[in-house]
């Protein structure tokens, strides 16, 4: 194993490309594990196995999607070089503690690469986060962490209830009134053919089940947002 050293490198942008590459940078490859999230894109993972190492899953926080700084530090062994935290769906990854771990343990930390944006597009979004926050019931809103700045890429809620059967059912019957809501993680990486592992992660598999993106773009007006709310709501007790 190459010992990565604490080291924070963030890639060029977040493709698989530029993470094996900064992997590579780093000296790390063959016989090397690296940490990774199952819950979201499969870039982290796939850029693991392009740099020649292998990809070891770790579980997520189940409020804010993100990968748990627990569940990582449990799988750390001899042959961990690296971590790559990923923000999720806008709220961003738990750097601080993750990078407090990877000091300790000696190892590289690799943050994915963002792009820039628009401030007002931002602004927007976190004011219709807002309202949905507070207009929504029977289902569970986002959650951000205090002092982190969410920034709502999605809107991801979970549906209570029996997972992907009650989830899927609830996003039929907003379809059925007009809202359009998407699974953004259908199935969780380490479960994809290219990645299978028998990593027993519980809380990403609940929440592959059960949760639900919501419309939430920049270009909604407060008709249209107002009518996703009473849609949800209409379906409280039908599910």
């Amino acid at each position: 194993m190459t010992t990565a050293g604490r080291r924070h490198r963030i890639a060029s942008d977040a493709t698989a490309a530029a993470l094996r590459d900064t992997l590579t940078e780093l000296r790390i490859g063959t016989g090397d594990e690296v940490i990774v999230p199952s819950f979201g894109p499969s870039a982290p993972a796939d850029a693991v196995r392009l740099a020649g190492a292998l990809p070891v899953f770790a579980d997520i926080d189940a409020r804010t999607f993100c990968l748990d700084p627990e569940s990582v530090a449990a799988l750390i062994t001899s042959r961990t070089a690296a971590i790559i935290p990923v923000g999720v769906f806008g709220h961003p990854a738990p750097l601080g503690r993750l990078g407090e771990l990877a000091d300790r343990r000696s190892l590289a930390l690799v943050e994915e690469g963002g792009s820039a944006e628009d401030v007002g597009a931002v602004a927007r979004r976190r004011a219709h986060a807002r309202f949905l926050d507070s207009a929504l019931k029977g289902v569970v809103v986002p959650y951000a962490e205090p002092g982190v700045h969410h920034v709502y890429h999605q809107y991801t809620v979970r549906i209570p209830g029996n997972g992907r059967p009650d989830r899927d059912a609830f996003a039929r019957a907003l379809a059925s009134r007009g809202v359009r809501a998407t699974v953004s993680v259908p199935v969780p990486v380490h479960r994809m053919p290219a990645h299978r592992s028998g990593e027993f992660l519980p809380e990403t598999e609940r929440a592959a089940a059960d949760s639900l993106t919501l419309p939430v773009h920049s270009g909604l007006t407060q008709r249209e947002l107002t009518h996703v709310a009473d849609a949800c709501n209409a379906l409280g007790g039908l599910l």
